[in-house]
C-alpha cells in the first residue's frame, strides 16, 4: 500500500493586543443584487477574530488597518473580500451562490443532508476558520463567522464565552446553544458564582465547552430555529452547534502545528492617572493633607502620607517636600524610617502587568487500515499565560477515533476524547477589590505608590506589606486597612482548579438497502472538577478557604432509521425515525470555612514572628501553612467545615417525560 506522508509546516504566530496608529473605522452598507439591505452579514478582518455583523438596515462599522482584508459572508450568497484603502466608506453588494445551496451539511444526530432540502436555516464553516489565531475555546473562534450568532466574552484567560443564536429567548433562563461533537451532546455548564455572574465579584472559571479541541475540528454546522433542534428536545431550543471532528484518511498522514501567542495590555485603553496630586480625601488631616508623627525619634513631628485613604485627592506633588511613605514603616525596606520626595512614582500600575507568552502545540497522526477502515490519534497542549503574574490555564487533550468495515454494508466506528484543564491564578472579576486587581487600579488607588516597590516588598519578606496601612503612626495600625499588596493578592490569595473529562461514542451503521440506513450508537460525556479559593492569613478581611467539587455524567442511547429514496424524477422521500434514551446525573459538594486558616491575633507590638503548621488538605495531602504575624500573641481557632451536597438524576425520553430525584 502506497504511503503518503503529509507534514504541515510548523508556523509561529505572533499576536499583539496593541492598537496601531494606522487603525481606522470602516463603515458602509451591504446589499444584495436587487439593492435590498442585508442584516446579519458577517464582516471579519481576515486572519483575525475581529468581526462584526450588519444591523437591520445592512449598515456596519469595523476597526481595521489599511492593507488588511475584510471578508463579507452571508448564507446563500458568495463571500466577498475587499482590501482596506484610505477611503473609510466601503459599500458592498453580495451575489447569489448557487454552489452554497447544493452543499451537504451535518444536521441533528450527525445526519448529512443537502442544504437546499432543509426546511430550516443552517450554516456550515470549516474547522480551520475557527482556529486561525489558535484560540483556547472553540466558541471564541466562532466570533464573526456565522450570521445570527452572538459571541460575548471577557479578556480573562480561560474565561467564559456566551454563544447565543438569533438573540435571547429567555429573560431569566439559559440562552446558550447546545454543543454536539460527533453526535455526543456536550455539557456546557457555567459554575461561576451568582455574585460573579452579576458583576459583584468572583473568578471566571469558563464554560465546559472549552474542553473541545479546536485543532481536531473538521467542520462546524450551526442549526438555527426550533425545527433544527427538535430531535434534541427542550435543551436545544436555543439552537445547536454541531461539530464534526477529523477522521482518518488513506495512507499515513502526520500534521504538526505550533503557535506562540504574545500578549500585552493595551495601554491606550488603560486608566489615565492625573499626576499632580497624591494620597488623600481632600481632608487637611493634621497639616496640609498629611499626618504628623515623630517617625525617626528626633523629637520633631514629620509629615506622613495618609496611607489609609485609597484616593488621590490629597496634597499637590512637590519635589522639594520630604514625607514618609508606606515603606518607611517596613523594617525590611531600605527606606525604613527614611523620608522620600513627594512626587509621582516612576512605576505606575501599568508596570504590574507582564508580557504573556502562550504556546499551542498539536500533532495528529492518521491513516488507513488495509482498505477496511481508518484510525486517527491526536494530542494538543495549550499553555495559556495571562498578563497578570502567576496566571495560567494549561490544557492537555488526547483524542482517538477509528472505523472498521466489518462488511461492505456494516461499519463499526468509535471516538474518544480525554482532556485535563488546570487553572491557577485566574483573574478576579467585578466589583471586588480583594480579588480583582484591575478594580483597585481603576477605582481605589493612590497615585504616589510605586508598584515595583510593592513587588520588591512582597518578594523580600513574603508578607503583606501593603501601601494601604490602617494607621502608619501607631504600631497597631501597621495592618491592611482595605486593600492588600497586589503581589500578595496574586501569589497568596489565588485560586486553582482542575477539570478531567472524557467523552466519546461507539456506533454501528448498517445499510441493508441503498435507500435504508440503520444506526445504533451509545455516547458518554463524563467529567469531574474542583475549584479552590483562599484568602491567606494577614490579608485584609477574614482569612478563609473554600472548595467546590462537581461530577457530571450523561449517557445517550440512539437508534435511528433513515430513508432516502428517489420515488421519481420529481419526487424524493427523505424520512427519519428513531428513539433516543438519555440519562444524566450530576452531584456537587461545597466546603466553606471562613476560619479554616484563621487565627485570632492580639497585636501588642510590631514583630516578625513566623508560624508554620502542617495540616491535611481535602485531597489527603499534607500542606504547610505559613503565617507572618505582627504580634507575639495568637490563639488558634478552627470552624468545622460547612458541608453541602446536591444530587440530581434525570431520565429524558423523546416525549420529554422527566423523572428527577434531588437529595
Amino acid at each position: 500500500m502506497k504511503k503518503k506522508i503529509l507534514l504541515l509546516v510548523v508556523f509561529v504566530l505572533f499576536q499583539y493586543s496593541t492598537i496601531y496608529a494606522q487603525e481606522m473605522s470602516v463603515t458602509g452598507t451591504v446589499t444584495d443584487e436587487s439593492g435590498l439591505p442585508l442584516p446579519g452579514v458577517n464582516i471579519v478582518v481576515k486572519g483575525t477574530s475581529n468581526g462584526v455583523q450588519t444591523d437591520f438596515d445592512g449598515n456596519y462599522k469595523i476597526e481595521a488597518v489599511k492593507g488588511q482584508v475584510l471578508v463579507f459572508s452571508f448564507v446563500g450568497l458568495q463571500t466577498a473580500e475587499y482590501v482596506v484603502s484610505d477611503d473609510p466608506i466601503l459599500d458592498v453588494v453580495l451575489a447569489p451562490d448557487a454552489a452554497e445551496l447544493d452543499a451537504v451539511v451535518v444536521t441533528a444526530f450527525g445526519i448529512q443532508r443537502e442544504k437546499n432540502t432543509l426546511p430550516y436555516a443552517a450554516q456550515q464553516i470549516d474547522g480551520e476558520e475557527v482556529n486561525q489565531t489558535k484560540v483556547g475555546n472553540v466558541a471564541s473562534g466562532l466570533s464573526g463567522k456565522v450570521s445570527g450568532l452572538q459571541i460575548t466574552q471577557g479578556n480573562a484567560i480561560g474565561g467564559s464565552v456566551n454563544v447565543v443564536i438569533r438573540g435571547a429567548k429567555s429573560l431569566t433562563g439559559n440562552n446558550q446553544a447546545l454543543f454536539v461533537v460527533d453526535g455526543v451532546p456536550i455539557d456546557n455548564s457555567n459554575t461561576n458564582s451568582a455574585s460573579q455572574q452579576t458583576g459583584g465579584g468572583g473568578y471566571d472559571y469558563g464554560n465546559a465547552a472549552a474542553d473541545i479541541n479546536p485543532n481536531d475540528i473538521e467542520t462546524i454546522n450551526v442549526l438555527k430555529g426550533a425545527a433544527a433542534s427538535a430531535l434534541y428536545g427542550s435543551r436545544a431550543a436555543n439552537g445547536v452547534v454541531m461539530i464534526t471532528t477529523k477522521k482518518g484518511r488513506r495512507g499515513l498522514n502526520i500534521s504538526v502545528n505550533s503557535a506562540i501567542i504574545i500578549g500585552q495590555i493595551d495601554k491606550s485603553t488603560f486608566v489615565t492617572y492625573q499626576k499632580e496630586y497624591g494620597a488623600g480625601r481632600s481632608d487637611p488631616y493634621d497639616r496640609n493633607g498629611f499626618l504628623l508623627s515623630d517617625v525617626n525619634g528626633d523629637g520633631t513631628e514629620d509629615l506622613v502620607v495618609p496611607t489609609f485613604a485609597p484616593r488621590s485627592w490629597g496634597p499637590r506633588y512637590d519635589n522639594d517636600l520630604l514625607v514618609y511613605h508606606w515603606d518607611a514603616f517596613d523594617p525590611s525596606s531600605p527606606n525604613y524610617q527614611q523620608p522620600k520626595p513627594w512626587v509621582y512614582p516612576e512605576n505606575g500600575p501599568e508596570s504590574f502587568y507582564e508580557t504573556s507568552v502562550s504556546t499551542n502545540n498539536s500533532i495528529i497522526v492518521d491513516g488507513g487500515i488495509a482498505d477496511k477502515g481508518s484510525v486517527k490519534f491526536g494530542y494538543t497542549r495549550n499553555d495559556e499565560r495571562g498578563t497578570v503574574p502567576n496566571s495560567q490555564v494549561l490544557k492537555n487533550i488526547i483524542s482517538l477515533s477509528a472505523s472498521y468495515n466489518i462488511k461492505e454494508n456494516l461499519v463499526l466506528s468509535g471516538m474518544g476524547n480525554y482532556s485535563q484543564i488546570d487553572g491557577k491564578g485566574r483573574y478576579g472579576t467585578g466589583y471586588d477589590g480583594g480579588r480583582n486587581i484591575n478594580s483597585v487600579f481603576r477605582h481605589f488607588n493612590e497615585t504616589n505608590v510605586d508598584i515595583q516597590e510593592q513587588r520588591d516588598a512582597y518578594f523580600r519578606t513574603g508578607r503583606n506589606i501593603t501601601w494601604n496601612w490602617a494607621d502608619p503612626t501607631t504600631p497597631e495600625g501597621i495592618r491592611p486597612a482595605f486593600y492588600d499588596n497586589p503581589y500578595w493578592v496574586i501569589y497568596e490569595n489565588y485560586q486553582d482548579d482542575q477539570r478531567n473529562r472524557i467523552f466519546g461514542n461507539v456506533a454501528l451503521n448498517y445499510k441493508p438497502t441503498e435507500w435504508l440506513e440503520l444506526l445504533g450508537r451509545v455516547s458518554v460525556d463524563n467529567y469531574n472538577e474542583f475549584q479552590q479559593e483562599r484568602r491567606a492569613v494577614g490579608s485584609s478581611g477574614i482569612a478563609s478557604y473554600s472548595r467546590f467539587d462537581r461530577r457530571f455524567n450523561e449517557t445517550n442511547y440512539d437508534f435511528l432509521a433513515t430513508v432516502n429514496k428517489e420515488l421519481s424524477e420529481d419526487f424524493n422521500l427523505n424520512a427519519l425515525a428513531g428513539i433516543n434514551l438519555n440519562t444524566s446525573t450530576s452531584s456537587s459538594d461545597s466546603y466553606l470555612s471562613p476560619l479554616l486558616y484563621s487565627k485570632l491575633v492580639n497585636s501588642e507590638e510590631f514583630s516578625y514572628n513566623i508560624i508554620e503548621e502542617e495540616i491535611i488538605n481535602l485531597n489527603g495531602e499534607k500542606q504547610t501553612i505559613r503565617e507572618y504575624l505582627t504580634s507575639g500573641k495568637s490563639s488558634l481557632s478552627f470552624n468545622p467545615l460547612a458541608f453541602i451536597r446536591k444530587y440530581t438524576i434525570g431520565l429524558f425520553l423523546k416525549n420529554e417525560i422527566t423523572a428527577n430525584n434531588t437529595g
